[in-house]
C-alpha cells in the first residue's frame, strides 16, 4: 500500500469531518438563534414595555345600553396592549358627568377619554383637567365642540352627515313617512342624527322622544304613535336595543311600518337577516373606544396625534343590510361590530 496516498486520504477524510462539523454546528446556531429571536418577539408583540400610565374613559351611558359594552371592549384591548391601567365610569346626567372628570383630575390620571353629549355641562371640568396638564380627546358624541373646547383628538362619525345618509337610504326603499325616535332629549348626537335625515329625507320626518331608561315605556310610546297614525311606514331608531323594541312595536300596532337603525349588537345582526330590521348603521364603537385609549399612550410616549387638531378621524358610517350582513356578523358575535 502506498503510504502517502494513504495518509493523504486520511487528511480529506478530517477534513469533510471537520467541514460538515463547521455547517451543523453554523446551522444550529442559527436555528436556535431564530427560535430565540421568535420567542423574544412572541413575548414583546403587541406589549409596551412602557411605564405604566392610568387614563379615564368617561361617558354618558345610561344603564344597560348594550352599545358601550363595545366600546369598553375596545378600551380595554388598547389598555392591555399599552399597559394602561383603564378606569371607566359613566353618567347619563352632563353635570354628573362633569364632576366624574373632576374626581380622574384629582386622581392624577394621565389622560381622559370622554363624551361630550352634553358640551355644555362639560365646559368647565374639561378646562379644569387642560389647566392641570391632562391630555383629553373626545369621541362618539361632541363632533361640533371637540375643537372648542381644546380637546386633542376626536374619534367618531359626523352624525348630521350619518343622518342625511341615513335620509338617502329611506328614499331608495321608497318611504314616505318616518318617526325618528330620541331616547335622550338634548344628546348632540341624537339631535343631529335626526336633523340629517330630515334633511334629505323627501318625504315626511317627524321626531318622537321616549324615555330611553324604560324600555316598556319606549315600547307603549311607540306603537302608540304608529296606533294614532297608520300613514307612518318607517320607525327610525338611534341604537340597536330601541330598534329591537320598535320591532315589537311594529308588530304590535299590526300597521306597514319597517324599522331601520343606527348601531349595532349581535341581536341587531339576526334581526337584519331575518328582515325584520331593514338597515343600521355602523359607526363602529368598539373602534371609537381603542383609538381613544391608543391615541393617549401615542401621545404620552412618542407625541403623535391623529388629525393635527384640526381634524377629526371618522369611524363611521357603514351600512348593514342584508346584502352584506353575512361578512359583519362574525365580528358581531365577538363583539367588535
Amino acid at each position: 500500500m502506498d503510504l502517502r496516498f494513504d495518509r493523504r486520504r486520511h487528511r480529506a477524510r478530517l477534513a469533510t469531518i471537520a467541514a460538515v462539523t463547521v455547517l451543523l454546528a453554523t446551522g444550529c446556531s442559527s436555528q436556535g438563534g431564530k427560535k430565540a429571536q421568535d420567542a423574544a418577539d412572541d413575548i414583546s408583540a403587541g406589549k409596551a414595555n412602557t411605564p405604566r400610565m392610568k387614563i379615564a374613559m368617561i361617558t354618558h351611558a345610561a344603564p344597560g345600553d348594550t352599545f358601550w359594552d363595545t366600546v369598553r371592549k375596545g378600551a380595554k384591548a388598547a389598555a392591555a396592549k399599552d399597559n394602561v391601567d383603564l378606569v371607566y365610569s359613566s353618567n347619563p346626567n352632563g353635570g354628573d358627568q362633569a364632576n366624574l372628570i373632576r374626581n380622574a383630575i384629582n386622581q392624577k390620571v394621565d389622560g381622559i377619554a370622554v363624551t361630550l353629549a352634553k358640551p355644555a355641562a362639560m365646559k368647565g371640568a374639561i378646562a379644569k383637567a387642560e389647566k392641570a396638564g391632562i391630555p383629553v380627546v373626545g369621541f362618539n358624541s361632541g363632533l361640533e365642540d371637540w375643537k372648542s373646547q381644546g380637546l386633542l383628538e376626536y374619534f367618531g362619525q359626523d352624525e348630521n352627515l350619518a343622518g342625511q345618509a341615513f335620509g338617502k337610504r329611506l328614499n331608495q326603499l321608497g318611504a314616505k313617512h318616518n318617526i325618528c325616535v330620541i331616547q335622550e332629549q338634548g344628546h348632540v348626537a341624537l339631535e343631529a342624527r335626526c336633523a340629517g335625515v330630515k334633511k334629505t329625507f323627501k318625504g315626511k320626518t317627524e321626531t318622537l322622544y321616549v324615555n330611553g331608561t324604560d324600555m316598556p315605556s319606549v315600547k307603549s310610546t311607540i306603537s302608540a304613535k304608529l296606533k294614532q297614525d297608520s300613514s307612518i311606514d318607517y320607525v327610525v331608531t338611534l341604537g340597536a336595543p330601541f330598534a329591537l323594541t320598535a320591532v315589537q312595536s311594529a308588530k304590535e300596532a299590526g300597521g306597514k311600518a319597517k324599522v331601520a337603525t343606527f348601531d349595532l349588537n349581535k341581536d341587531l345582526i339576526a334581526a337584519v337577516k331575518s328582515g325584520d330590521v331593514q338597515l343600521a348603521v355602523d359607526q363602529q364603537p368598539y373602534l371609537q373606544g381603542y383609538l381613544s385609549v391608543d391615541s393617549l399612550w401615542l401621545y404620552k410616549n412618542n407625541g403623535n396625534f391623529s388629525g393635527g387638531g384640526e381634524k377629526p378621524v371618522l369611524t363611521g358610517p357603514a351600512f348593514v343590510t342584508k346584502d352584506n350582513v353575512e361578512k359583519i356578523a362574525k365580528f358581531a358575535a365577538k363583539g367588535t361590530r
